[in-house]
């Protein structure tokens, strides 16, 4: 099946603790259903301090539910995204407005 949902995507968080938070995907991992988003879900991740890095704390972006994120249509409306054929070319579009994406 083909990913709704892609890298370099805008999204807005529907539910958890980042509930309304907007962000870029920067990764995403279909087979878990998980996607990365820059600046949702951080966690402070513990480093100790070695002769190249300095250590100490430091904010990490952590996998978040693709079920808990909505793509943000033209408006900036968080939209369903849908497929549909354009020609011979299979487009993602925005179920709210029709537009593609």
């Amino acid at each position: 099946m083909a990913a709704k949902l892609r890298k370099g995507d805008k999204v807005i968080v529907l539910a958890g603790k980042d509930k309304g938070l907007t962000g870029q995907i920067q990764s995403v991992d279909p087979k878990a259903g998980k996607a990365v988003v820059e600046g949702v879900n951080i966690a402070i991740r513990h480093a100790k301090q070695s002769q190249s890095s300095e250590g100490g704390r430091t904010p990490k972006a952590m996998p978040i539910q693709l079920s808990n994120l909505a793509m943000i249509d033209a408006n900036g409306k968080p939209t369903r995204v849908g497929f549909r054929m354009d020609g011979d070319n299979k487009v993602r579009f925005a179920k709210t407005t029709g537009d593609a994406l």
